[in-house]
């Protein structure tokens, strides 16, 4: 079994989802957490994540955590040995998320309010990955400056996957498929 599918099956999505919504759990749907926000297509973060290529012991910064789902999977992906951090804009969903990840075992992952201004969490960078689960506008270059030597950033870029890979000579970008998303605030 591949690591991603063994990450979902230890870390169910209903446990992420608003008790109103948790029937829709098995259904590869985004699924409405509040706030404008939705936890992610299945299908799509299982993409993101075979992107990302987290490997155990890596630090991982996951950006728009929402309900702490995708949090949890990263964690699981790095495991004891490796440390998550969520932002999240949205307070009441950082509590929310919060909540959720607590119950998920997994005291390596956090997930902290989004400091006002910034994108992502440059006092804790470098990362070894990064996760967006928001629509940018453009390639944000403050992430890509979060980035450690050979690090991956994934994020939607006005419609299309895009995977970032720091390494000398500059990063190299790449496009992956189309895809639809909440705004990147």
């Amino acid at each position: 079994m591949d690591r991603v599918r063994a990450a979902f099956q230890a870390t169910p999505r209903a446990d992420f989802l608003p008790a109103t919504q948790r029937h829709r759990a098995g259904e590869d749907v985004p699924v409405e957490i509040g706030l404008g926000m939705t936890n992610s297509q299945p299908r799509t973060v299982a993409a993101m994540l075979r992107l990302l290529a987290v490997r155990p012991g890596d630090r991982v910064l996951d950006v728009g955590a929402g309900s702490g789902w995708t949090t949890a999977l990263l964690a699981h992906l790095t495991g004891a040995a490796g440390s998550v951090v969520g932002t999240e804009i949205e307070p009441a969903l950082v509590a929310f998320g919060t909540l959720n990840l607590s119950r998920a075992g997994r005291p390596w992952a956090s997930i902290q309010p989004a400091a006002e201004g910034t994108l992502g969490d440059p006092r804790r960078a470098p990362y070894d990955r990064i996760l967006v689960s928001a629509m940018a506008r453009e390639l944000p270059a403050d992430l890509v400056a979060q980035l450690g030597p050979g690090g991956i950033l994934v994020v939607p870029v006005q419609g299309t996957m895009v995977r970032v890979r720091s390494g000398p000579g500059g990063p190299r970008i790449s496009e992956h498929g189309a895809y639809r998303f909440v705004p990147l605030r």
